[in-house]
């Protein structure tokens, strides 16, 4: 056994660090965290200064953590010293602690120590060996006090929304707020109302080209209103409010000549921006990549602990992807400067390197993230790097390279142009020099009037030249409600009111997706009824607790407890008193809530007998006042439908009236139907249920689902017409005689499955999270499953009956054999590639998940 160990979380990083150390050490992955609070019970002696129990993870699914304790144990004892080099941050700390905990005796005399980097190279391996540290308590304590929070929250507030509303629910201290902003967003949206006003653009020409437009700003001393109404209408402003207001305006300009008032030429200095830091690199790879918070994370994870790069072995490409600094170090600094002077030239290199200040409270022992050697250019480690690896390198080293270079400049024209008592004003940008531009432009959530300018051209005119006016043309606006946050924005808002911290922004999106709180359509989010009743539940009774100015505070003082300027029993103290009277006053509040049912004059279109408001699970509804006789239930609110123009039916916005809609009727029994809530959203329900089931989806936009389409196709089951349905995950075909005969039609493969004794074949299926898969049609009794297309096609290699047809890293479709000991592999033909599924009706996907 080697006389030194090393410990770190993951395989990928120890196989990388363990080249740079020698045949003195053994390095052996933990797997992230041995030890955590229980998971059955508190595990917190609220009384005894909140006293944490810790115990080892129990093993899970494909981690025997138990086995990897042991023999690290084993390691330990055999060892002359133990390095912990989790990563640099509060979890790391708390790795390291757990590890010396289990691994090293008290009384031990085998020495331990701590060792940091912020990149996996050779020389910052070395030197973080050479001047070796202890654990930082201080840390440690953050960290503890971190998941001692979280676990109070969750454990004692869980249960009375389980209570309340039903199924397994959560509350998080962070995750909660992340939500009341998705929820207090769509009320906002709501809520909005939309103002109309109108501009004027006149199209101009000058004896040069080109044509351009110039927009209307005053009228005699009247600035023109646009965008902005929150506030009144000054007498200094001009809105104008309707079209003929606008003609007329319009008719008396067509009668005025057009002069150049006055010619503005200024240059313009565009700054290149700071390195990436972990929320930056977040917003970025949603903007520019499309990826989520945690493809991003898990793919930074990848470069930063190490890639394979053929002769020189495992490599890591990034420095640490948590941090908040944009510090970089002097001899990377140094390095890239030599690197742009040699690749971009002398005009592209500013005199001295560009120091960028971190915001206020950053951890500046870290440093920003960039790539862990600047000459190592995206092309020339194309070849290592799988898709996603390779896009999020190159978005990374070109900010780093960009973020060292000169900056860009513009020539900035601005031209006012009178026409009687009108002023028009144009503005262009040209731009003299790209500077960092040549590299990397940052990208934007929404366009804003300097992109606008770069893309505008203007001719050279001077002062008091005469235009011709080509055209003046009004244009209609109306203002537009607050977007809806997408995983950049929401990430940004995070990050700017100091709510959680950008490493755990992953674990809290994908937590408010998967208790099915949040949706996410066309990249935005939307709060579920679900979501928007836990919310409300919450807030009612946690205001002080769930809200934005006290989640920041908490996230200061684990700061400040990480520094030792705060005992962290004494921050957990000061929560939990206001906490405890919280506890007491929503456990009363939840309990009414559950037993509340409010008259309406609403009646039931079943027995005839009154409605009642009551508070479940997706909010308020209306639920007969005989139940459990009678188990009718309805949305509190009825839909107006509006006929588009072509044919579709929506929600009007206006809908407000209770009761069930009188323009819907049950294709299967002809009785009204009724606008109901459920895990889903709203949908239209048969008002004869529990008899008939009949529903009718209604997507985000408003639009009711098609009434189901006869086809000339038999049910194989009962002989009665099948029909094509729209379900939850798309367009499917079913009897028509559902839910009398639930037979659905399955797209096949046509190829059959391989297991012994089994007589199905494999069917193109849909995962819950929107996946194709290959299945087999006598599932349950034969569970086969393949995520690569099944191709009828014997392997010539070990003669299995069909072969996979899938995407390489380099993204080439190849078939290899189905059995996983042959690694038979060729091209896949041209003709005959995995057709692209961009819609329900490129391959019908089935109606329900049948796994």
């Amino acid at each position: 056994m080697a006389k030194n160990l090393v410990i770190v979380e993951s395989p990928a990083k120890a196989k990388t660090i363990n080249k740079y150390l020698g045949s003195d050490y053994v390095v052996m992955a933990s797997l992230g965290h041995i030890k955590d609070l229980p998971a059955k019970g508190l595990g917190v002696d609220v009384e005894h200064d909140f006293a944490a129990t810790y115990e080892v993870i129990p093993d899970i699914k494909k981690r025997n953590n138990k086995q990897t304790v042991a023999a690290l144990k084993k390691a330990a004892r055999e060892a002359e010293a133990i390095y912990l080099a989790a990563d640099p941050d509060r979890e790391g700390e708390a790795i390291c602690q757990h590890l010396a905990e289990e691994l090293i005796p008290k009384r031990s005399k085998t020495p331990h120590y701590r060792v940091m980097f912020n990149e996996i190279t050779k020389r910052a391996v070395q030197d973080a060996f050479r001047e070796p540290k202890q654990i930082d308590a201080n840390l440690v304590d953050a960290q503890q006090a971190r998941r001692v929070l979280d676990r109070l929250v969750g454990y004692k507030v869980s249960p009375l929304l389980c209570k309340t509303v039903g199924g397994k629910l959560s509350a998080g201290r962070v995750q909660s707020v992340a939500l009341r902003m998705i929820v207090e967003r769509e009320r906002e949206i709501e809520a909005f109302t939309k103002t109309e006003y109108w501009t004027i653009v006149a199209n101009l020409s000058h004896d040069d080209p080109p044509a351009f437009d110039a927009r209307l700003v005053r009228v005699g001393e009247q600035t023109i209103k646009s965008g902005n109404f929150d506030n009144e209408t000054k007498a200094s402003e001009l809105h104008i409010k309707a079209e003929d207001q606008a003609r007329a305006l319009v008719e008396e300009i067509e009668g005025e000549r057009f002069r150049v008032a006055e010619v503005t030429t200024k240059e313009r200095k565009r700054n290149p921006v700071p390195p990436f830091i972990t929320s930056k690199l977040q917003q970025e790879a949603a903007r520019k990549l499309g990826f989520s918070v945690k493809r991003t994370m898990q793919t930074a994870q990848r470069l930063y602990e190490g890639i394979e790069m053929g002769g020189e072995g495992s490599t890591g490409l990034i420095t640490y992807m948590r941090t908040d600094s944009t510090r970089v170090s002097d001899t990377a600094l140094a390095e890239v400067r030599d690197f742009i002077g040699k690749s971009y030239g002398a005009n592209y290199l500013p005199e001295k390197a560009i120091q960028y200040r971190s915001k206020k409270g950053a951890q500046d022992a870290h440093e920003a993230i960039r790539p862990t050697d600047a000459t190592r250019t995206p092309d020339s480690v194309a070849r290592f790097l799988q898709p996603d690896e390779m896009r999020l390198y190159r978005l990374i080293w070109q900010r780093f390279v960009a973020s060292q270079m000169t900056a860009a400049v513009f020539d900035q024209t601005t031209i006012d142009i009178e026409a009687g008592r009108f002023l028009f004003r144009a503005s262009g940008a040209v731009q003299k020099f790209d500077g960092f531009l040549r590299v990397y432009e940052e990208g934007r959530d929404e366009k804003n009037e300097e992109d606008e300018e770069a893309t505008r051209k203007l001719p050279i005119v001077g002062k008091d030249d005469e235009l011709q006016r080509n055209t003046v043309t009004p244009e209609q606006h109306s203002t537009e409600p607050p977007p809806r946050y997408s995983e950049a924005t929401l990430v940004k808002m995070l990050e700017e009111k100091g709510i959680g911290r950008p490493s755990t922004y992953a674990a809290i999106i994908q937590t408010i997706q998967d208790r099915e709180y949040v949706e996410r359509h066309e990249s935005k989010f939307y709060p579920t009824g679900l979501g928007t009743t836990v919310n409300d539940l919450l807030v009612a009774s946690f205001n002080d607790l769930f809200n934005e100015t006290y989640t920041a505070r908490m996230e200061q003082e684990l700061d400040d407890i990480g520094e030792g300027k705060l005992k962290w029993t004494t921050a957990l103290r000061d929560f939990y008193t206001q906490f405890e009277r919280d506890l007491v006053v929503a456990e009363q509040q939840m309990k009414d809530k559950r037993g509340e049912a409010i008259a309406t004059n609403e009646k039931c279109d079943n027995c005839g007998a009154g409605m009642v408001k009551k508070f479940g699970r997706f909010g308020e509804y209306l639920a007969c006042s005989n139940y459990p006789e009678c188990r009718t239930t309805r949305e509190v609110a009825k839909p107006a439908f509006v006929i588009e123009s072509n044919g579709a039916k929506t929600m009007s916005a206006d809908a407000g009236a209770e009761g069930a809609t009188q323009e819907e009727t049950c294709d299967l029994c002809g009785k009204p139907m009724a606008l109901k809530r459920g895990r889903f959203g709203q949908f239209l329900g048969c008002t004869g249920y529990p008899d008939c089931r009949n529903i009718r989806k209604i997507s985000r936009s408003g639009a009711v689902a098609a009434a189901p389409v006869p086809l000339d196709e038999l049910c194989p089951v009962d002989g009665a017409n099948l029909v094509r349905r729209q379900g939850r995950f798309g367009e499917f075909i079913s009897c028509s005689n559902y839910p009398t005969c639930n037979f659905i039609k399955r797209e096949t493969t046509g190829v059959a499955c391989d297991k012994p004794g089994c007589k199905g074949e494999l069917l193109v299926k849909k995962s819950k999270r929107g996946r194709y898969f290959y299945g087999c049609s006598e599932y349950p009794t034969c569970d086969a499953v393949y995520w690569d297309k099944p191709v009828s096609e014997p392997c010539p290699q070990c003669g299995a009956p069909f072969l996979l047809e899938k995407k390489n890293k380099k993204g080439e479709t190849i078939r290899v054999c189905a059995r996983e000991d042959c690694d038979f592999q060729v091209e896949a033909p041209v003709a005959m590639t995995i057709p692209e599924v961009a819609s329900p009706t490129d391959r019908r996907p089935i109606g329900t998940p049948f796994q």
